[in-house]
């Protein structure tokens, strides 16, 4: 029994999408957007998928999007988040944690970037 629980848990974090922080990054100007994702592979065909169609929530990466072209942009993983033993386990506090972080490293503002400054009012 104790064997059968250990492979399931094994399964489960195999099975897992790839998590954690990721940036998009303009080559021309070197701007970059950064952001995190339970699922890392969707994150990177969702972004892909808005910008191609003029969806995308954040207007200026979308208005250097259309300007430069799909060409001139990368998506890059620049963290993982590592699974946990717990099957239940809620990923979301972490991922904002690892987010925070990265935004205060990179500091994705301005000239630098596409990421808002967030206030303490949000």
């Amino acid at each position: 029994m104790e064997e059968n629980k250990k492979e399931l848990k094994k399964k489960y974090k195999e099975t897992l999408p790839p998590m954690g922080i990721y940036q998009i990054k303009n080559l021309i100007n070197g701007k970059i957007y950064v952001s995190s994702g339970k699922n890392l592979n969707g994150k990177s065909n969702s972004w892909k998928f808005q910008l191609n169609s003029g969806t995308h929530f954040n207007r200026e990466l979308q208005s250097d999007f259309n300007k430069f072209g799909e060409d001139n942009f990368i998506f890059e993983i620049i963290d993982h988040l590592d699974p946990k033993e717990d099957l239940n386990y809620d990923y979301t506090e972490d991922l904002k944690i690892l987010e925070e972080m990265w935004i205060e490293k990179l500091k994705p503002f301005g000239d630098r970037g596409y990421n808002k400054i967030k206030t303490s009012l949000q």
